[in-house]
């Protein structure tokens, strides 16, 4: 909930809406691969060392880990159907005969098909997100402002630090 609450803050507060856009990007990559597999190092550091939302990455990394449990039967067949292309098996055989590439799980059928799904969508899903939270800003920022639980939403943070001084 609290990074839910800090995403919110994020969305409405005078961050540029790209470092948004990217966490959730990086997030979604999180949540639709498998976690414990070497890939996952690569976004982690990703993370680490670009200027993103850690709040964004979170919301979307807990939304998308849903998302990939309903999808995994999906992500399993377009897996198989990869490693099974006729013109792609040279490939995959000389990647398996390599230690990197086989450490790298690239023939396991649902972290190749999840991997391909995620990294494609990836690019679309940054520049729909950019756009989306640039609409938001613009057109409903001011609209939900009027609601009280977005500006409770937006105090939280200054009501905790009130709220310590009294214990």
């Amino acid at each position: 909930m609290n990074s839910f609450i800090q995403f919110m803050k994020a969305i409405n507060a005078n961050q540029h809406p790209s470092q948004i856009a990217l966490g959730l990007t990086l997030g979604m990559l999180l949540g639709l691969t498998p976690f414990w597999f070497p890939h996952t190092l690569l976004t982690l550091l990703l993370i680490l060392v670009l200027r993103v939302n850690v709040s964004a990455v979170l919301v979307a990394w807990a939304v998308f880990t849903v998302i990939a449990y309903l999808f995994d039967p999906l992500f399993n067949s377009f897996g198989a159907w990869l490693l099974q292309l006729p013109g792609l098996v040279p490939m995959w055989t000389e990647m398996y005969n390599t230690a990197f590439w086989r450490f790298m799980s690239f023939n396991n059928t649902i972290v190749l098909g999840s991997i391909a799904v995620a990294y494609t969508l990836a690019v679309p899903f940054f520049g729909l997100s950019l756009v989306l939270i640039r609409i938001y800003r613009k057109r409903f920022l001011a609209w939900a402002q009027r609601f009280k639980i977005v500006r409770i939403i937006m105090m939280s943070d200054k009501a905790s630090s009130l709220a310590g001084w009294f214990k």
